[in-house]
């Protein structure tokens, strides 16, 4: 009788909700629908460099011209070097002063859009600000599975960037994107209607 009850108390806690330490990965849809661009940061949470280093990994799989991958990242993740590219963000400085991690996101010019040296088509290195897109959009989405927040900010002094971090005259620099948690619930934008936006033939 008495390990007819232990089996019954330890089955009891394998069913029941919420005793699992497992944590839950959200859906596809929920990460869309709670992503935000996020201007307010919880300072009491910080980022490890082995979190990051997940995320960027899991980034390497979105799509480009060719697969030839012209996205490169460089992390601000030391107290000093998150404080030096706080500084060059122009007016996001104050919304993002609380990110525990800031990463300049580049591409490198004359790959992506480019057959034998020559560009493909009329758009040429817009194909590689098209690639750095995708693989920014696979950065924010995975961060928030991750439960990590983001904002893309275009504002940036880009000259001064490249010496922070010594970035080759080879690359674009496109954007700073602020990695943390968020301070609050941001508000919920509204969208453009569907059919502005999307036409059937």
């Amino acid at each position: 009788m008495k390990r007819l009850f232990v089996f019954v108390a330890l089955a009891t806690l394998v069913v029941l909700p919420g005793c699992s330490q497992e944590k839950k990965s959200p859906s596809f849809d929920e990460v869309l629908t709670t992503r935000r661009s996020v201007r307010s940061y919880d300072a009491t949470k910080k980022i490890s460099e082995v979190e990051v280093r997940e995320l960027l990994e899991a980034v390497q799989e979105a799509p480009s011209w060719a697969n030839l991958q012209p996205t490169h990242y460089y992390v601000a993740i030391t107290p000093e070097k998150v404080a030096a590219v706080q500084d060059l963000v122009g007016g996001n400085k104050s919304r993002i002063k609380e990110a525990p991690v800031l990463i300049v996101s580049t591409f490198e010019r004359g790959k992506s859009g480019f057959f034998q040296g020559n560009p493909a088509n009329e758009v040429g290195d817009g194909w590689g600000a098209y690639d750095n897109g995708l693989s920014n959009c696979y950065l924010v989405l995975k961060a928030r599975a991750m439960g990590f927040d983001t904002l893309i900010m275009g504002m940036r002094e880009a000259n001064k960037l490249r010496q922070l971090f010594a970035i080759p005259e080879s690359e674009t620099i496109m954007a700073v994107i602020s990695l943390g948690y968020r301070k609050g619930e941001p508000i919920q934008p509204r969208h453009r209607s569907f059919d502005d936006i999307v036409k059937f033939y």
